[in-house]
């Protein structure tokens, strides 16, 4: 059983270097961080492997992308190295943190339905500076962390009226179906997918009532109808029927120019990998059949170049990393801390399934990144920040 743990002060074993920031003494998990250097290793290889024809074609220097991805992972280390040893996780707990990190992110998802970058139909993107040249963002992935901390944060502080509707589920599904309303409009199906999924983890975990529960997934099921009517009625009925027929049969001569050409050159590129692949930088699709390759398509690349080998490879230091984000969870020094690790353990694990899930058509393109692979600075440093958490967590964590 996990007990509370007030947060570290000058008579806790850490030292103090400034309010809010102090060294954190323990041993972090080594496993969980050579876990992620070797995805984020091999995600810029690949990376920069599928990217250099598209950089080419932009008219840009075969490079360009890959050094701007390697900009980001060079801050995203940094900034986890820092959360890692100086950040104590406790500081999230405070309302002033956790709740200005979710409110900020609030608002920026309202801001991108207001001047936000649209890009094949969906306007996820804020943009900082030139439009073509400055900085793009997406808030939901901001979101998808403040939504751990402050849940997380609520849970902790009501843990005692857990299994009360009014405390244990009311407030959360209000702020929720907010949330998920905004990721809607955007629309960003995959990303309120998972956004729900970890909120409803994270009540499920965190003690709230069965009955409650269950009556709360019966309603996310009526809201997911009510989505799909209201998208039906925006788009109409065949929009939704060429989905699922074109899902079904990729390769059907009516979808294969159009709904389905990127799910086909994923497909044909998995296939041509073979067993051990056709080696670094020798993929054929990349070279403009497979659209966004270095991006939620990296993982496509992956196989051709290296095969089955690789993508197995890649998809076991995946579960690894799954592992030991539980594993610290439920080593976790206190309630908060568990639920802190688990949700942000479920979030790389969850995006990533669901993109690997999508590149083998094993469900419809939904337009998922995959973790540490894809091309996209500030996801990046974002992950890279979430694992600096789960590795602060870890040091306090009584660890075998």
């Amino acid at each position: 059983m996990t007990e509370r743990v007030r947060p570290l002060n000058s008579k806790t074993r850490s030292g103090k270097i400034g309010r809010g920031f102090r060294f954190v003494k323990g041993d972090m998990d080594g496993a969980l961080f050579a876990i992620v250097i070797a995805l984020l290793v091999i995600g810029i290889t690949m990376m920069f492997s599928a990217s250099y024809p598209a950089a080419v074609a932009d008219g840009l220097d075969g490079t360009y992308y890959a050094s701007r991805q390697l900009i980001f992972a060079g801050i995203g280390i940094i900034a986890m190295l820092f959360i890692s040893f100086f950040v104590d996780y406790h500081i999230f707990q405070k309302l002033i943190v956790s709740g200005s990190a979710f409110l900020i992110a609030l608002v920026l998802l309202v801001l991108v339905l207001l001047v936000g970058k649209t890009v094949n139909g969906a306007q996820r993107w804020l943009v900082i500076g030139p439009e073509n040249s400055g900085i793009q963002f997406q808030p939901s992935e901001l979101m998808k962390v403040a939504i751990v901390l402050f849940f997380a944060m609520l849970i902790d502080r009501n843990s005692d009226r857990m299994h009360k509707f009014k405390f244990g589920i009311l407030p959360f599904m209000i702020m929720l179906g907010v949330v998920d309303a905004l990721m809607v409009l955007e629309p960003h199906i995959s990303g309120t997918i998972i956004i729900t999924v970890l909120a409803l983890t994270l009540l499920f975990v965190g003690g709230a009532k069965p009955t409650h529960f269950a009556i709360v997934c019966g309603a996310a099921a009526v809201v997911l109808f009510a989505v799909v009517m209201f998208m039906i009625k925006i788009k109409g009925m065949g929009y939704f029927e060429v989905r699922i027929l074109s899902w079904r049969d990729p390769f059907n001569e009516l979808y294969m120019k159009d709904e389905t050409w990127q799910t086909c050159q994923s497909l044909i590129a998995i296939g041509s990998g073979g067993m051990f692949g056709l080696g670094l930088g020798a993929s054929r699709q990349k070279y403009q059949y497979l659209p966004e390759a270095q991006n939620d398509f990296v993982f496509a690349i992956l196989c051709e170049e290296f095969g089955f080998v690789g993508a197995a490879t890649v998809i076991l230091l995946f579960c690894l990393l799954i592992f030991r984000g539980f594993y610290i969870a439920a080593k976790a020094k206190d309630k908060y801390g568990m639920l802190v690790a688990i949700g942000l353990t479920m979030h790389i694990g969850l995006q990533a399934l669901l993109n690997i899930a999508v590149v083998s058509n094993a469900i419809p393109n939904t337009g998922i990144s995959l973790p540490f692979f894809s091309y996209g600075g500030t996801a990046l440093v974002m992950q890279l920040c979430e694992m600096g958490i789960l590795l602060n967590i870890s040091r306090r964590a009584k660890l075998d």
